[in-house]
């Protein structure tokens, strides 16, 4: 592993890499778990929400590990939103992102040659102040060509009060967007910002109960408020993309094999670790 998993690559390490940062939809026609309709609106609109996958119990208990997890981070010194890369750290983590209900999910949309490569907890505690400016994930990735997606499962209930995530419908059709860096007064968690996004689509709120999860385009425009309610809003982002994908700077290293194969052997395939 290196250090770079954790850091973000600047737009000329990223710009050096000449990425191919167009749409490529889905061409799946008898898809297992989502029905058709679903992969079209994937093409259409760029996301699929929401989408069932754990048990009122099941996601009580993830609920629970995270909390006692948050606890420890913010222990040692980190914050609601440190906690990156988890997968190649702590087994429970692994173990939701290679889960096969969410993978089936995923394959729907990219195919039956899966890589699992990211997980990220999104933890906006009550009161936080803290946005997520518009962006698009594709912005922050060394990844071509752009077949990846993000699951996107909530921990907590997330509704427009306590501030869900908001897509705008369609705008990954327009490809890579030109973004700004973002303000220190914006308050924003990521360091990017996409101004007037409504000329890019029709902005719509992502709300899910606890154990649903929303997939969308690593293209499409993205963000969410700050939480201004009393209750915590907590997401874990888990990353996917087609195994034919190139991962620069080192990140291949981050892979896990979830379905099928990888004909090119660039990426890796990380055990489960034994840290909980």
């Amino acid at each position: 592993m290196t250090k770079q998993f954790n850091i973000i690559p600047t737009a000329e390490e990223l710009a050096a890499i000449g990425r191919d940062l167009q749409f490529h939809p889905s061409t799946t026609l008898a898809p297992q778990a989502l029905t058709l309709e679903q992969v079209q609106h994937y093409n259409e609109r760029g996301y699929v929400a929401p989408l069932d996958v754990f048990s009122g119990s099941e996601i009580q208990g993830i609920r629970e590990y995270f909390d006692e997890l948050l606890a420890r981070v913010m222990q040692q010194g980190g914050d609601s939103y440190s906690i990156s890369s988890a997968h190649l750290k702590y087994g429970p983590v692994w173990d939701i992102l290679t889960n096969e209900r969410i993978v089936a999910y995923v394959a729907d949309i990219l195919g039956e040659n899966v890589i699992a490569w990211g997980s990220h907890f999104f933890c906006k505690m009550p009161h936080d102040g803290k946005a997520v400016g518009w962006h698009q994930d594709a912005s922050y990735w060394p990844l071509s060509p752009s077949k990846a997606v993000t699951v996107w499962l909530a921990i907590d209930d997330a509704d427009v009060e306590n501030a869900c995530m908001r897509f705008v419908a369609g705008s990954h059709h327009h490809g890579h967007l030109t973004y700004r860096t973002s303000n220190p007064d914006e308050h924003n968690v990521l360091n990017q910002s996409i101004d007037n996004p409504e000329q890019f689509g029709t902005v719509v709120d992502d709300v899910l109960r606890a154990g649903q999860v929303s997939l969308h385009s690593d293209l499409l425009l993205h963000g969410s408020e700050a939480n201004h309610s009393d209750r915590r809003r907590c997401g874990l982002t888990l990353r996917y993309c087609a195994a034919d994908v190139r991962a620069e700077l080192g990140w291949n290293e981050k892979g896990v094999h979830v379905r099928g194969s990888d004909p090119h052997g660039h990426w890796s395939d990380q055990p489960r670790p034994t840290a909980e």
